[in-house]
């Protein structure tokens, strides 16, 4: 039995048919929906130099197909450009339906646009964030680094909004359907499937040991 909108249905077929005639329009996103989830392995904020950027790609939330990597500058300017380069020369780019960062800014502070991000790869990219950031205060980081133009990429992220008990900024989608995305790649706990997948591997692969939580 389907219940939708006060509709009552026994099989499928009967539902679109009723959904349809009384011009009710409903669109299903796909539980296999594919996503990749990009996160930074560690690395030591005091000697600079470079770090790897592991991307996952997953069909929703519970199958693994694929996994990416790329390097970026330890507080440098490159995590961007970086990022659509892997991204569009993968083999699964043209099936990507959802980007999905661990916050706005890896490596450090090397923070990444995600207007341009989204722009250049044609994806919805949606970055997770476990607390609320104190965006004033990472601002006046910047500037104490005289990182001050990173601030645009900040304000261009748009709002902040907390879906179930994480915060998330998107763009190149809805709020309903980035809160779709979560909830379908969500397995365990709070965070995304393809975000706790990246950031085992990347932890893995520095350590020799996946360590911490994404």
């Amino acid at each position: 039995m389907y219940i939708f909108k006060g509709f009552e249905f026994l099989h499928t077929t009967l539902a679109i048919k009723t959904l349809l005639k009384n011009n009710i329009i409903i669109f299903f996103m796909k539980p296999e929906i594919r996503i990749l989830g990009i996160d930074d392995a560690p690395f030591d904020k005091f000697k600079g130099g470079k770090t790897k950027l592991i991307g996952v790609f997953f069909r929703g939330g519970r199958l693994l197909d694929g996994v990416l990597s790329t390097e970026i500058t330890v507080d440098g300017n490159d995590a961007t450009d970086k990022i659509i380069s892997m991204v569009k020369k993968s083999k699964f780019y043209t099936q990507i339906r959802a980007i999905l960062l661990n916050g706005i800014a890896v490596g450090g502070f090397n923070v990444i646009d995600i207007k341009k991000l989204s722009k250049k790869t044609k994806i919805p990219v949606i970055i997770v964030i476990r607390n609320h950031p104190d965006i004033k205060r990472i601002k006046e980081i910047l500037i104490k680094l005289g990182k001050k133009r990173k601030i645009k990429f900040l304000e261009n992220a748009g709002k902040i909004y907390k879906i179930g008990k994480i915060y998330t900024q998107f763009v190149g989608t809805s709020k309903k359907k980035a809160e779709e995305i979560l909830k379908i790649s969500t397995i365990h706990a709070h965070i995304p499937e393809p975000l706790r997948v990246a950031h085992l591997i990347a932890s893995g692969i520095t350590y020799g040991e996946s360590r911490g939580k994404a």
